[in-house]
């Protein structure tokens, strides 16, 4: 592997300033992540591309807001402007778990330790900023910017909140991925112009004042005000069917909301996607692909993840309720070449641990590596915010046979012994049904290719819920297509001798969902042989549908009301159906079945081989209950959902797991503490 100097990093301090022989900088970057040199992490992607730029850029990873804010001062001030970055994931989702309490680690800071990063990084960064050096300009990005760009519902302070740039003070906003606003701007500087002056750049926000907002070539539209959505949460709910719509269109309209009686936040069309070139050039930066040498002898558990992973496209058409990538990335696919996949997947075999094995190529999405419309001038037009919802839009190619070679050419490498997928497996664009055979042919090779020679045990797909209005209101299939996937599964499994388990991933106290659903739920996943271990309970982020149903209680493209679990009480019942087998869960389940009217599913959740419905204290106290009367019950295999399949190995207990798994689909990958299940009496 490549011997590294301390001057192949961005400098972080006054003394690597001094090695490059550096007096001063164009650009300071406060992020609230760790500093890794590495495509996969924001900080080090902006500090590269300005430093294509040819930009002197240094980077202040994650500096102490609660001393003597030296942090802030050390490097003096930039020529141009300062830039902020919360970090790879929302700093509210970093530290608080979907019933709000605190987390106690944090993966992308050292050792995975918590605390290094303020609550809000965002506007606490910016307003220390403003008060040390008011003059100099602020440029904010990163996942927690991008998805508070317009008024948004703030789960944590449960409250409407407005635009970023109003609370934090800072000049211009960039949403969405950065290098394109980023190239423009520093183009536009270099040319004499202030950042003030720059209410042209394309996928950029800014406040001006209402008599003063600039003439505009394209369609604006003007959303309903801040103050208006305060008062009236059906304009919040027709404001975010916009929002979405605009974000997911190739030719988007300009945007205008007002923040207060004055000023209006203006929010440029984003960008065209990103070509392949483009994209490429990207991860041809010369990245290190390392954690700065300042944390030698420390792990930042982010990267250890994906440190021998490849992201090989980025967006996601599938439009997912409750997941933020297409507001972020936008819908539309964007892939890199083979050849700098390949380039970089060698890079990696020279790391002095790497093993042979790599451990994902993937993205948002595991498996729309270069899928498109077929007809581009239909894409040009539409502007479904999901191209798989409620159908897969007969204009999308899901031919998988382009991915299917690339995996083949990274296995046909020499240094390559495995290489697995880890990203979530979206099996219902492998279940359509297309009218060309050739397509459907690469649907079935896809399936038997993957779960033969590209999982590493476990295959993580998301189902989500079994009830199809739950999976209506989160735009996912209807839990059938999870039945037809999972004998697939066990059909190819049998076929090549191999014990994997399926993973399914499911979401509690969502939108729609009640406990009636819930406890339907348990029972699918418990004939199925699914025993479900730290799952997930909804968490509202923003500029999500799912958010804007659980803030507003109206279906923003329907304008339906919607029922959504709100209290811990309400979150907590719904959660417990998880854990139905857990004896301290099973008195209060079978109380609120009853309540439920729903006998039928007392018998089908606490039904035994042996023909005793209940657990054998629960038994006895209904009886008691029910006035001393003993009622006769089926026995044997003629009890409702007896199998005859069960055996001692059905009563393992379950492997330890970690915890919850939070909001991540930031980064379109899910790799923050997932849920697990497993099929009983296989592992």
């Amino acid at each position: 592997m490549k011997e590294y100097r301390l001057s192949d990093f961005l400098p972080t301090t006054k003394k690597e300033l001094e090695l490059r022989g550096w007096e001063e900088v164009d650009v300071i970057l406060f992020s609230g992540d760790a500093y890794v040199d590495h495509p996969s992490f924001a900080g080090a992607v902006v500090g590269r591309i300005l430093e294509h730029q040819g930009i002197r850029v240094a980077i202040v990873p994650q500096p102490n807001w609660r001393d003597d804010l030296r942090d802030f001062k050390k490097l003096g001030r930039p020529r141009m402007f300062f830039a902020i970055s919360a970090g790879c994931m929302d700093s509210m989702v970093n530290h608080y778990t979907a019933n709000k309490r605190l987390r106690s680690d944090d993966a992308y800071s050292p050792n995975g330790q918590a605390g290094f990063r303020p609550d809000r990084a965002t506007i606490v960064y910016s307003k220390i900023l403003k008060e040390l050096w008011p003059d100099v300009p602020i440029v904010i990005g990163g996942i927690e910017a991008s998805l508070r760009r317009v008024t948004h519902y703030d789960y944590w302070d449960d409250e409407l909140k407005p635009c970023l740039l109003q609370d934090c003070k800072a000049d211009l906003l960039i949403y969405g991925m950065g290098e394109l606003p980023l190239k423009e701007i520093v183009q536009k500087m270099k040319a004499g112009r202030s950042v003030a002056e720059l209410t042209d750049v394309p996928q950029t926000v800014y406040i001006a004042r209402n008599d003063e907002i600039p003439e505009y070539e394209g369609e604006t539209f003007t959303l309903f005000s801040h103050q208006e959505c305060l008062k009236d949460k059906m304009k919040q709910a027709k404001n975010y069917r916009v929002v979405e719509e605009e974000s997911n269109k190739l030719k988007a309209r300009r945007l205008i909301q007002g923040v207060d009686k004055e000023h209006s936040a203006v929010i440029n069309p984003p960008y065209p996607p990103l070509s392949t070139e483009d994209l490429d050039a990207t991860y041809e930066l010369p990245f290190t692909r390392l954690p700065h040498p300042k944390y030698k002898g420390k792990t930042i558990p982010a990267y250890d993840m994906i440190k021998f992973s490849v992201n090989i496209h980025r967006g996601c058409f599938g439009g997912c309720s409750f997941c933020a990538i297409s507001s972020h990335q936008g819908k539309f696919i964007m892939s890199r070449s083979e050849e700098s996949i390949l380039k970089e997947v060698k890079e990696l075999s020279e790391h002095p641990d790497f093993k042979g094995y790599l451990s994902d190529l993937g993205g948002p999405s595991a498996n729309m590596y270069k899928m498109r419309g077929k007809n581009p001038d239909l894409c040009a037009k539409c502007k479904r915010p999901s191209c798989m919802h409620p159908a897969i839009c007969k204009n999308m190619n899901t031919d998988h046979s382009t991915l299917l070679e690339l995996y083949k050419k990274v296995d046909a490498l020499p240094f390559i012994k495995k290489s697995f997928i880890g990203s979530g497996v979206r099996y219902d664009l492998l279940l359509q049904k297309s009218d060309d055979e050739r397509i459907n042919k690469s649907h079935q090779d896809y399936m038997e290719e993957l779960i033969a020679h590209h999982v590493s045990g476990r295959l993580k797909v998301a189902p989500e819920h079994t009830s199809d209005n739950v999976l209506n209101i989160m735009r996912k299939p209807s839990f059938k297509l999870f039945h037809e996937f999972n004998k697939e599964f066990e059909r190819i499994n049998k076929a090549y001798n191999l014990k994997q388990q399926l993973i399914p991933y499911f979401i509690s106290s969502h939108p729609g969902c009640t406990e009636e659903d819930m406890a339907s739920l348990a029972c699918i996943t418990k004939n199925l042989d699914f025993k479900l271990e730290q799952i997930q309970d909804f968490t509202p982020t923003p500029m999500t549908l799912s958010t804007e149903i659980y803030y507003t209680g109206i279906h923003p493209y329907t304008l339906e009301k919607v029922w959504t679990p709100h209290s811990k009480e309400d979150k907590l019942a719904q959660r417990k159906f998880f854990f139905w087998y857990l004896k301290e869960n099973q008195r209060s389940i079978i109380n609120d079945l009853r309540k439920m009217g729903r006998p039928d599913l007392i018998e089908q959740l606490f039904s035994h081989p042996k023909g005793n419905t209940y657990p054998a204290p629960e038994k006895e106290r209904f009886r008691r209950e029910e006035g001393g009367k003993k009622e006769e019950r089926p026995r044997g295999n003629n009890a409702p959902d007896a199998r005859k399949n069960h055996s001692h190995e059905s009563h393992r207990p379950a492997p330890k797991q970690r915890e919850e798994r939070s909001w991540n689909d930031q980064k379109g990958n899910r790799k923050e503490g997932k849920n697990r299940s497993f099929r009983k009496g296989k592992y």
